[in-house]
């Protein structure tokens, strides 16, 4: 997939929770919802597998697309033409945060300080 057409799916869940994220790539309507979806599970169950994390506090940090290689290609016209056809492809980066939890201060901690 182009990079332009990928860029629309991830800016549609940069800095939302991974769980909430999965949900989301399953339900749009495009071609690039698949791979970024596969993707996402990947890097969740790595997390799980290596860092023993739990995905409820996993949250997407950064998620950018970048441009790949460009395959060039032919397609015949008329009158025995050839145009080019450019290909492009994808690199994406996906980086996972923890979510942690904030205590909450009472008012009688707030007049101690």
């Amino acid at each position: 997939m182009g990079p332009r057409k990928m860029r629309l799916l991830v800016d549609l869940v940069r800095g939302k929770r991974a769980e909430r994220a999965l949900s989301i790539f399953s339900v749009i309507n495009k071609r690039g919802a698949l791979p970024l979806r596969k993707l996402l599970a990947s890097a969740i169950a790595n997390a799980k597998h290596n860092h023993s994390l739990v995905s409820e506090n996993l949250y997407i940090k950064s998620m950018t697309v970048d441009g790949g290689p460009v395959l060039k290609r032919w397609m015949p016209k008329a009158h025995g033409r050839a145009t080019p056809v450019r290909e492009r492809t994808s690199h994406i980066k996906l980086t996972l945060g923890v979510l942690e939890k904030k205590e909450k201060k009472t008012k009688k901690e707030e007049v101690k300080k």
